[in-house]
């Protein structure tokens, strides 16, 4: 079987964080199109529909994150899946942005999954079969310009994965991460409509991942449920990337 006749996640819980727009939406909408009952959290959830489960919450918040997942694992009635997606952008080297910033990222990115899965992991411990699948990024294990805050974000998530598998592989709870090369998402979309060219800065964009495009936000929710599917049961302590190539080739320019 292929596609979404798949229903590998019948009759488990998942809840997927920045889950209303972009990699975390297509996630939601994949796991419940292979059996999942899917919650999720977002600052905003008004996108939310039906069968999907909406609860908002700011992950730079513990009080509300303990209390929203509380929520979602009562709805739920359990918890088997955990995607921590939520996340932000930044741009910049070293020198561009101030301790303020670099705080900022850094409690979304990295202490915002550290909130959302503490919250979670009574009820993963419980699931004995559970899956964490945190959206890191090429940025982690690829040197990009302009990119030093985000990367050492995600740096640290790609760490933070290991450090989670080893500590909870004897509870029945795998972890990994999927490390995105650029993906067309509303955030990029914005980076793009700031830029000075749109059209030239998309086209470098492109241009660097080996495939000449841009990643989906489906071949990402595709790699997420890869991760969290039961049929991999296997897998943890692992990284899974979905950049067109853009970490492991080298090619020769077209034509040589």
């Amino acid at each position: 079987m292929t596609g979404n006749s798949v229903q590998d996640f019948a009759g488990l819980k998942a809840l997927v964080t920045g889950g209303a727009s972009g990699i975390g939406r297509a996630t939601a909408e994949l796991l419940h199109a292979r059996g999942a009952d899917v919650a999720v959290l977002d600052r905003d959830i008004t996108t939310v529909e039906k069968p999907l489960r909406g609860y908002a919450a700011d992950v730079t918040d513990d009080a509300a994150v303990r209390a929203v997942v509380g929520a979602a694992i009562g709805d739920l009635g359990g918890l088997d899946v955990l995607v921590n997606n939520a996340g932000i952008g930044a741009q910049g080297t070293v020198a561009d942005n101030d301790d303020a910033e670099w705080h900022r990222v850094l409690d979304v990115n990295v202490i915002g999954m550290v909130r959302v899965a503490r919250a979670a992991l009574p009820a993963l411990r419980d699931s004995g079969h559970a899956a964490v699948v945190n959206t890191c990024s090429i940025a982690a294990t690829a040197g990009l310009p302009q990119r030093a805050l985000y990367a050492a974000s995600k740096g640290a998530v790609y760490s933070l994965t290991l450090a989670m598998a080893a500590d909870h592989i004897r509870e029945g709870i795998r972890v990994n991460c999927v490390n995105p090369g650029t993906a067309d998402t509303p955030w990029v979309g914005r980076l793009l409509d700031r830029a000075d060219d749109p059209a030239a800065e998309r086209a470098a964009l492109e241009a660097r991942q080996p495939t000449g495009r841009l990643v989906s936000a489906d071949e990402v929710a595709g790699a997420i449920a890869h991760l969290a599917s039961p049929l991999s049961g296997a897998t943890t302590g692992t990284s899974l990337a979905v950049d067109g190539g853009m970490q492991g080739l080298r090619l020769r320019p077209a034509g040589q």
